[in-house]
């Protein structure tokens, strides 16, 4: 706990969104105290999300590699064996070294971290009751308190997660063996990157979508490419098809599902339930505070990350939109400075989104299908990874960069990469949108050769017409 009672800030929440807050909260001059329940700090992201399915996927496709494609290249391995426990030894010291370093960044800025549990009263009181058994109460008068209690996945009423047979994203990280068959249900960003995963290690994984396809939201060519590769590779993939019941008959997991009025029963050893994420308010009785929230349960808030109540702001996946931990962070960062006096404010036309998985996928700005919807005229320019000279030096040259442009001012509306660092390559074209360039901004600037960076060149290029390496 902290000495210091009345912070000019108390951030309810020590994941991306809130550590980062208070950190620049720090650096801004402000006392500042973060309050984290978990006995690490980092929140979902860091421990049972971003970082720990990152470390998996990373491992498994040097597996996998190692396994399918190194003889290509003239290395010759052998029999390559799988020890899962060391895969997952090292997911568990790499989260650690990220929620170490958090620590340090918090002694370094001299930010206090209250353990314990949050409640927000009338007044921003916030009273914090410490660890198990949760004896110690401190009651905390802050001048601004800013709400960053994340999300929590979305159970099915007839599936309750038990992380044993039903998983979900924290389950699935922590498998003591390769499941002979798993079942996801849900076929969004963590469905088909922990799909990825058991998939490469040795799993028969079918992903249940409702939807037409999968990866919802992400432009449609990018998704259908996607999904195209991923059953080349093995997945299994069942769009357009509804869950309607489970049951779990010993170590077996058996899923009802109809497609088109055909109904059929699968069998799993367990089943990943990825059917998306809702903000969580623990500690935040919004009725009793009469806190304003949205449709879906989330806080809401204006471009300033202010709540309806005075003194009182809220960041990252508890209002809504992109559950994305990079939006969460600039969020926080919007919000402290707001409370230090500064003219700061949050728009979200430039926030990217990455799916991790062999090839990764990318985007930024709106899809082809938002920008028909608008009536807005519109030039696209593609480039293909197989005529770029790195890709296939590689030999991995799968996939395409699409630019969508304004057809009068060029002004580069959106980008969408599936392919090899296609997240890396991204950062180039969020940057673009987030200047208001051209694509003809990107096709006058020289890239290095040979490098993946030149396809977005030539797809800048292909949008005005004169692509040269295709």
């Amino acid at each position: 706990m902290t000495d210091n009672l009345e912070p000019d800030v108390l951030i309810i929440g020590g994941g991306p969104g809130g550590y980062v807050a208070a950190i620049r909260a720090a650096q801004l001059g402000l006392s500042t105290v973060c309050v984290e329940r978990d006995a690490t700090l980092g929140g979902t992201c860091v421990n049972v999300g971003c970082i720990p399915s990152k470390a998996l996927l990373e491992s498994s496709h040097h597996y996998e590699f190692a396994r399918d494609r190194a003889s290509a290249h003239g290395v010759m391995v052998g029999d390559v064996k799988l020890d899962l426990g060391v895969m997952q030894k090292r997911k568990t010291n790499v989260v650690a070294q990220n929620t170490r370093g958090i620590e340090f960044l918090f002694r370094k800025n001299g930010i206090a971290w209250a353990k314990g549990s949050a409640t927000l009263l009338a007044g921003n009181v916030v009273e914090v009751r410490g660890a198990p058994p949760e004896t110690n109460l401190v009651t905390y008068k802050p001048k601004s308190v800013i709400i960053a209690t994340g999300s929590v996945p979305v159970a099915l009423p007839f599936l309750p997660f038990d992380e044993d047979r039903v998983l979900s994203n924290t389950g699935a990280l922590a498998l003591p063996d390769v499941p002979e068959r798993l079942i996801v249900i849900g076929g969004g960003v963590i469905g088909v990157e922990l799909g990825s995963v058991w998939r490469r290690l040795g799993s028969k994984v079918t992903i249940i979508e409702l939807l037409p396809s999968i990866l919802a939201g992400y432009d449609a060519e990018l998704a259908r490419e996607a999904e195209k590769t991923f059953r080349k590779q093995g997945l299994e993939i069942r769009t357009g098809t509804k869950v309607t019941g489970a049951r779990r008959e010993g170590d077996r997991m058996l899923v009802d599902v109809e497609k088109d009025g055909a109904k059929e029963t699968l069998e799993a050893d367990r089943v990943l339930v990825s059917v998306g994420r809702k903000p969580s308010l623990s500690g935040i009785d919004a009725n009793a505070l009469g806190l304003a929230l949205g449709p879906r349960g989330e806080i809401a808030v204006d471009d300033q990350m202010r709540t309806n109540l005075p003194g009182v702001y809220a960041i990252g996946d508890a209002v809504g939109g992109l559950l994305l931990a990079h939006k969460a962070e600039d969020e926080g960062i919007i919000a402290v400075e707001v409370i230090a006096g500064q003219k700061s404010h949050m728009h979200y036309n430039a926030i990217p989104a990455i799916v991790y998985t062999t090839p990764e996928v990318a985007a930024v700005g709106l899809t082809e299908e938002e920008v028909k919807e608008s009536g807005r005229a519109y030039k696209i320019g593609s480039f293909p990874y197989s005529a770029n000279a790195r890709a296939r030096t590689a030999g991995d040259a799968t996939g395409f960069v699409k630019l969508i442009a304004d057809a009068e001012t060029d002004q580069l509306l959106g980008a969408h990469i599936i392919g090899p660092s296609a997240s890396e390559l991204l950062a180039e074209l969020t940057l673009t949108l987030e200047f208001g360039g051209s694509s003809e901004d990107i096709a006058l600037t020289v890239h290095p050769h040979p490098t993946l960076s030149e396809t977005t060149r030539e797809a800048a290029l292909a949008v005005l017409g004169r692509a040269i390496h295709f």
